[in-house]
């Protein structure tokens, strides 16, 4: 992003901090810290501690009551702590205050995501939304941990001399760039509007699902695409749209950013580009993680975001992906590492296989059970194409 210094170094060191409350219990905000430690990681911190309080409503001027801040402090400078990150929003004067008491790089869940997307975004589309989106957040919130620093000031530009704060003048600098994000954003979308226009007549795809559930695994194997795939949070930003051809019917394949809990709707903003293909799709492939312990909860995540954009009145198959990985189908019998997976048959056969949606159960690291994930795929795809081209000949071209 020109001009703020953004990332931390990749050997920085980070806390997590996080609130207990009754709306979000200790059991589930362990969850909550779990996840926020993967996005640190993924974001090149090493995570050194986590502190949770109980407190029903977050401290108005520094987010956790006095002790705890203190706690916090003591670590901070005891272990040389470079970056303190907490799991909810933060306010302005609540981010203020805490870089004056803490001295160090303070991130809240929603910047820290925007940071990765800023250095997972390829396309010039997704890496100027993100920068608007970030932009946006970041200044009523600007602090001077967040100002573009005096060697890039170069000394002009300023007003008033040395008396002017640098914090006024990268506000400008910053609501400058917003202004000329929107205008290079509007056009880079109406040309993107005139390419989805060209593609109205063939079937389109969506892969969605929660983050690192194994989608860009799954295209690879679809498209055979040289297709990134990481065990890591938001590996995918950009929308990647491939041709697929399967028993003679073409369609479109897009790869979607990951959805995560605990995003603000305004952050939806950040990854509008791959929304869209969402938007656009006939068929959705809802990819499912079913080996993680919340993948209840991720599903309703990736529902509830569906929602919020539009997207509920899809055609949509259920994959529910890692099946060689699930410990047991038996909650009580989750912990006993050394059970084998649960087999195809004893699958089918629970609550998940009863959905509103079809769904199919496979492994695509192992390649396990593509046969029936295509064949579904497929009948779908068929039944949508001939939807659109009703006197379709089988002795087509394709």
């Amino acid at each position: 992003m020109g001009g703020i210094d953004t990332m931390p170094k990749e050997a920085d060191t980070a806390v997590l901090v996080a609130l207990v409350n009754r709306e979000q219990p200790e059991e589930k905000v362990v969850e909550y810290l779990d996840e926020l430690s993967f996005l640190a990681q993924t974001m090149g911190l090493e995570v050194q501690k986590s502190f949770m309080q109980r407190l029903e409503k977050p401290d108005t001027r520094s987010f956790v009551g006095k002790g705890k801040l203190e706690e916090i402090q003591t670590y901070v400078e005891a272990m040389d702590i470079k970056v303190v990150i907490f799991d909810d929003d933060l306010s302005p004067s609540q981010l203020r205050n805490l870089e004056k008491e803490l001295k160090v790089k303070i991130y809240d869940r929603s910047l820290l995501i925007l940071d990765i997307f800023l250095q997972r975004a390829q396309t010039a589309q997704a890496k100027t939304q993100v920068e608007l989106a970030r932009s946006t957040y970041l200044l009523p919130r600007l602090t001077r941990m967040w100002t573009h620093l005096e060697r890039q000031r170069g000394g002009t530009g300023t007003r008033g001399g040395a008396g002017e704060k640098e914090i006024e003048t990268d506000r400008r600098m910053i609501r400058n760039q917003i202004a000329v994000l929107k205008k290079k954003l509007e056009k880079i979308e109406k040309q993107n509007a005139v390419q989805r226009k060209s593609r109205q007549n063939v079937v389109r795809v969506a892969l969605v699902g929660y983050t690192n559930v194994g989608k860009s695994t799954l295209m690879r194997l679809l498209t055979k695409a040289d297709v990134l795939a990481e065990d890591k949070l938001f590996a995918t930003v950009d929308a990647t749209v491939r041709k697929v051809v399967l028993d003679r019917i073409p369609f479109l394949l897009s790869d979607t950013v990951g959805f995560i809990r605990k995003l603000p709707t305004h952050l939806i903003e950040s990854f509008k580009s791959t929304l869209a293909e969402v938007l656009e799709s006939d068929i959705l492939l809802h990819v499912v993680d079913v080996s993680h312990p919340q993948f209840e909860d991720q599903m309703d995540t990736v529902n509830q975001t569906l929602h919020d954009i539009g997207a509920t009145e899809r055609q949509t198959l259920l994959v529910f992906n890692k099946m060689d990985q699930i410990k047991s189908i038996d909650d009580d019998l989750r912990e006993e590492m050394e059970n084998p997976p649960p087999s195809l048959d004893m699958l089918k056969k629970t609550y998940m296989a009863q959905s509103e949606h079809p769904a199919v159960f496979i492994s695509a690291t192992k390649k396990e059970n593509m046969e029936e994930f295509r064949a579904k795929l497929i009948q779908m795809v068929k039944k949508r194409h001939y939807q659109i081209f009703p006197n379709y000949l089988e002795d087509s071209r394709y």
